[in-house]
């Protein structure tokens, strides 16, 4: 049985009564009476002070298991979100994973159609060695056909070159995004890849008060993230499209939806230059006002979607134009 500090303390004062008692039934025996009070005392001090140590000791111990509980707890809570981020990533993996398998298909196609047209030179070929009657302008015919084949071949395969290294950049372009923008609530901003290009799409409530054109602090901390990452790829541009919703607004400054999205988008377009240093030259503005709806404008939710801003990252045309313009240009000698 384990006694509690104050019952030993009862306990011993017990037992140095007994022993008095018993000191004092025996004969011819006797202490002088202030001896034995202080001795008593003596007793009681030091039992009292076993006592106390023994509590402290105790709640230094309950002190070191409720510390460890709570360092436990917090594990615990780092371990959740871990998991929740390891779910997350599997999941855009997953998504990313199903993109590279088209991107393959794509590719296993093209290059069907070079093997078909090797095949196609080759038979060509050995047709005119057998043809010994052809005339010199059948000949010259067949020449050009042939080389028109080979240009054609060469074309397809810059192009299928370009589109790979336009994949390849989108992909690390929405990393990087998702990277940096990894502390701003997902419903606020999303990026994705639509239609072949990059697409971050900011909500108005971040973006800007109801019915006001003038970025907010909070909005200019995503900004500088969005610029960071574009300024770090200079070949490419950046289009700005203001969307609005079908309520319609008309005040002093603002006519309709189309001048209050136009108005945003210039915002964000002098935002990223003069604050960020975006070039000038890589930026255009756009006002789409409620005409391109991401969603339903018959429901409050539907609406709020729509009510956004959206910078869209693209190569820039004249890289494209060029190499389309070569392509056709080796086509048609």
């Amino acid at each position: 049985m384990v006694l509690k500090p104050f019952d030993r303390i009862n306990y011993f004062c017990k037992t140095i009564d007994v022993c008095k008692l018993r000191l004092s039934l025996k004969p011819n025996f006797s202490l002088p009476f202030n001896i034995t009070i202080i001795c008593m005392k003596r007793v009681l001090i030091v039992f009292a002070a076993v006592a106390m140590l023994s509590s402290c000791n105790s709640k230094k111990r309950l002190a070191e298991i409720k510390s460890l509980q709570e360092a436990r707890d917090k594990a615990v809570a780092s371990l959740n979100d871990c998991d929740q981020r390891t779910a997350d990533l599997r999941t855009q993996l997953s998504a990313k994973d199903n993109d590279l398998q088209g991107k393959d298909k794509q590719v296993s196609d093209l290059q069907a159609q070079i093997d078909y047209l090797k095949k196609t030179n080759t038979n060509l070929l050995d047709r005119m060695s057998d043809l010994s009657i052809v005339s010199k302008s059948g000949a010259e015919s067949i020449k050009k056909s042939l080389e028109t084949l080979n240009e054609q071949t060469k074309y397809t395969n810059n192009l299928n070159a370009s589109i790979q290294r336009k994949d390849s950049l989108n992909l690390a372009l929405v990393m990087s995004l998702k990277r940096s923008l990894d502390d701003i609530n997902d419903q606020d901003v999303q990026v994705e890849v639509k239609k072949g290009v990059v697409y971050v799409s900011i909500s108005d409530k971040l973006l800007f008060k109801s019915g006001s054109y003038d970025i907010t602090p909070k909005a200019e901390t995503v900004l500088g993230k969005v610029a960071k990452v574009v300024n770090d790829h200079k070949e490419l541009d950046i289009l700005v499209e203001g969307h609005t919703d079908v309520v319609p607004i008309s005040t002093n400054f603002i006519k309709d939806n189309w001048d209050l999205s136009a108005l945003r988008a210039t915002s964000v377009v002098r935002s990223l230059q003069t604050k960020f240093g975006v070039s000038p030259e890589r930026l255009t503005a756009g006002g789409r006002s409620e005409f391109a709806p991401k969603d339903d404008n018959t429901t409050s939710v539907g609406r709020q979607q729509n009510r956004r801003t959206e910078i869209i990252i693209t190569p820039k045309l004249d890289q494209f134009f060029n190499l389309l313009s070569s392509g056709q240009a080796g086509g048609s000698r």
